[in-house]
């Protein structure tokens, strides 16, 4: 997962309203990626509502390249979607290493979920310390790199 350089990590809520996205990148503005998950959610529906993904199978894939960056999605059985955009790196992105991290991003997610103070169904983004901290975890993880030059 070394090769990974994550630029940003998007929640987009059932409804498709963005419920949380934080850029890691220094060298793309925040309303790119805003752009980028707003796009996203279009790919993802005609996606899952064309051969729709196995309960098992959440993972989407590669949803599309722009320019230098590569957009990859999962949806959740619940309709949340997470869109992660990657710098094109030089190597090949295996699908696990890519299916891995979704897995993280799903628990931090779940954790969030479990909260009795969330809101479930509030269209309110997600500010909570610990899910910023632990999306920070994930994305400063793989995208040392990217964020410090």
């Amino acid at each position: 997962m070394s090769n990974i350089k994550i630029q940003s990590i998007a929640i987009i809520g059932k409804q498709n309203n963005p419920l949380y996205i934080k850029n890691f990148s220094k060298s793309h503005p925040d309303l790119k990626f805003h752009y980028i998950a707003h796009t996203s959610c279009d790919v993802i529906d005609e996606r899952a509502g064309a051969a729709g993904p196995e309960p098992d199978d959440t993972y989407l894939g590669l949803l599309y390249a722009l320019e230098d960056l590569a957009v990859y999605g999962y949806v959740t059985n619940t309709k949340v979607k997470f869109v992660v955009v990657l710098l094109i790196p030089d190597a090949v992105i295996k699908n696990m290493d890519m299916r891995n991290l979704f897995k993280k991003i799903h628990n931090v997610y779940i954790n969030q979920v479990c909260n009795p103070f969330y809101n479930l169904d509030g269209k309110k983004s997600i500010v909570s310390k610990k899910f910023v901290a632990s999306i920070d975890a994930i994305g400063s993880m793989s995208s040392d790199e990217a964020v410090n030059p």
